[in-house]
């Protein structure tokens, strides 16, 4: 299943809702088809129950139904079609139970993750990072071959595909990197690589931006990344779940474009870690919780810090990954200083 959330212009204002991308056309409400089975079946309150037994929001289902998640959202999907065979398209009220995507001149798409309770993101693909050092006349430390590393970053900075990237005022040189994100499905601590399929929900896109000239200062003096970093993250289009991959690690292949000409290409099965052995390390005496995100680190070449080759305002940014779709996001323009 791909899931996301949209946003349409309603009398009450624009509404984000949870859907599910079906074939690629056709978006399904989660909350609206509950709403109509409650109906269907003479429930007082059918939207009352559906709100909080299919919360319109992907975090507080996470939270809700935890490991049991992807087989609800399986359910929904089989309710939605017992719904559309008996021609029951709208609830009561009117709403679309389900709309195809060329129907739908009015929708955007927000970050399919509408909450995150901690985002942290690794540094494991070992291409990128023997580049990194080789700049700074340096060789990878031992230390990386034994833990997989991570820092923590901002949780409200996230944007969407199609969202314009915020420039700020106190940097001059911006990045785009191209990492495979993970959305956490199940609370847990001191989890085990091998029960990996309890936890991970699924897969989506992650640009994490960045400001190199600020990230560099901040790294020479072995503290962060910081304002390098947190005024911005780049998620979507969807998240693909787990069931999707027969629960197995994927190894997808990721590129980047800039103003339509490929810049990065790489694999994310190139990772030095598994996404088993990161979950672990970082659950280490430590909770992780449903709607934590995890980057994995930029792919080999999937930044421009590594090609010496650098965005700009106005680039158009694709980044894909197979199975998962496409990012697109314009780069604004530096923003005036407060």
């Amino acid at each position: 299943m791909k899931i996301l959330t949209y946003k349409r212009p309603t009398v009450f204002g624009i509404q984000k809702r949870l859907g599910i991308l079906y074939n690629d056309k056709t978006i399904v409400d989660v909350n609206y088809t509950w709403q109509a089975i409650f109906e269907r079946f003479g429930y007082y309150a059918p939207d009352k129950r559906a709100e909080l037994l299919a919360p319109n929001s992907l975090a507080a289902f996470l939270k809700l139904y935890q490991e049991a998640s992807i087989s609800k959202l399986q359910e929904t999907l089989q309710c939605w079609g017992d719904l559309a065979s008996r021609g029951i398209l709208k609830t009561k009220n009117h709403a679309d139970i389900a709309f195809h995507l060329l129907d739908a001149n009015d929708l955007t798409l927000d970050t399919p993750l509408d909450e995150i309770s901690m985002y942290r993101d690794f540094y494991a693909h070992e291409k990128h990072v023997k580049k990194g050092f080789e700049k700074r006349n340096e060789s990878v430390p031992e230390a990386w071959y034994e833990i997989p590393a991570y820092y923590k970053g901002g949780n409200t900075g996230f944007i969407g595909d199609g969202d314009i990237i915020p420039w700020p005022y106190y940097s001059k040189q911006l990045d785009y990197e191209l990492e495979l994100g993970v959305v956490i499905g199940r609370d847990g601590k001191n989890v085990k690589a091998k029960d990996i399929k309890k936890h991970l929900f699924g897969f989506t896109i992650l640009n994490d931006i960045s400001a190199r000239d600020i990230q560099r200062k901040e790294m020479s003096i072995r503290l962060g990344p910081a304002k390098g970093k947190d005024w911005c993250s780049v998620m979507g289009p969807v998240i693909v779940t787990f069931d999707e991959f027969n629960y197995e690690e994927p190894n997808l292949l990721m590129t980047a474009a800039v103003n339509g000409t490929e810049w990065s290409r790489g694999y994310s099965g190139d990772s030095h870690y598994t996404w088993g052995e990161m979950i672990e390390h970082m659950s280490m005496e430590e909770w992780i919780r449903a709607t934590d995100f995890i980057g994995s680190g930029t792919v080999g070449t999937g930044c421009g810090l590594e090609l010496d080759r650098w965005i700009q305002p106005g680039d158009l940014l694709e980044l894909s990954i197979e199975k998962i779709g496409t990012l697109k996001n314009i780069v604004g323009t530096p923003n005036s200083k407060p």
